[in-house]
């Protein structure tokens, strides 16, 4: 009997949304972890966010009760900085940056110079110190020939019970006023799925995307050949999952209500 291990290897798993909501976890999220590790199964967290290291990423889990280490992450951050050095082989790539603590250590980890004199790439992630004199620099370098790149292409980010303007929201007024359209590397782009599948060394149809919203999560999964999961724990619920769908262009390969009812499935399975 054909098993969902046998099918699958590895689980790319969302974190805002799916493990927790702001410093609170989801129910079942811990739990999950656990049956994973003691099941062998491979996995990465996989976030769009590039303002944390991996490092503060997993303490930010394991101060919530689940289990986790730097290298179990995958952030947009060190998915630029790996997608700037392949594409840039063999020399070293210079940068100018706008962006947070994160993004800094995984460009400057990865080699790269971060620089604002005649750069390769202008990089842009969520920046909270985002003001105009960055935005003309950046357009100015971009019009110049620079390749614009954007972590991620969130509008909004979820902030202490509202929403405050997210990296994509930076992103859509440096393309508007340069008329250069960038490289994206987060979800719904395949690039941060691509780097987390050749972390675990596993094939794309070896592995399910498990995430709460259809038009990042989901769609990545879709975008990257993988299997998806859609949970009920976070922006997408049954009331509105046909209007995220009709949104996203795509759907969701198995669905639950819960953690709890993932979880369970894979043990039947």
């Amino acid at each position: 009997m054909t098993t969902m291990h046998n099918k699958y290897k590895a689980l790319l798993i969302d974190l805002d949304g799916t493990m927790y909501h702001g410093d609170s976890p989801i129910k079942g999220a811990s739990q999950l972890i656990t049956y994973l590790q003691e099941h062998k199964w491979l996995y990465r967290f996989v976030t769009n966010n590039s303002s944390a290291t991996s490092e503060q990423v997993a303490d930010r889990l394991n101060a919530m009760g689940i289990f986790a280490k730097a290298e179990h992450i995958c952030t947009s951050a060190q998915a630029t900085a790996h997608y700037i050095t392949e594409q840039h082989s063999p020399n070293p790539p210079k940068v100018f940056m706008i962006g947070e603590h994160g993004l800094r250590t995984a460009l400057v980890d990865a080699g790269i110079e971060i620089t604002d004199e005649n750069p390769d790439y202008v990089v842009q992630g969520i920046d909270k110190s985002f003001n105009y004199e960055k935005a003309t620099k950046a357009i100015t370098l971009i019009r110049a020939g620079a390749t614009s790149i954007m972590t991620n292409p969130d509008l909004l980010l979820p902030a202490n019970g509202g929403l405050i303007p997210g990296a994509g929201s930076i992103g859509a007024m440096l393309q508007a006023s340069s008329g250069k359209q960038p490289i994206v590397i987060g979800k719904p782009s395949s690039i941060l799925v691509q780097f987390a599948l050749s972390q675990l060394g596993v094939e794309a149809h070896e592995a399910l995307v498990v995430g709460d919203n259809m038009s990042t999560d989901i769609a990545a999964g879709v975008n990257s050949g993988c299997g998806t999961v859609l949970l009920y724990t976070g922006l997408t619920n049954a009331n509105n999952k046909s209007y995220y769908t009709e949104q996203a262009g795509c759907d969701a390969e198995y669905i639950f209500e819960t953690i709890q009812d993932f979880q369970q499935f894979l043990t039947n399975e």
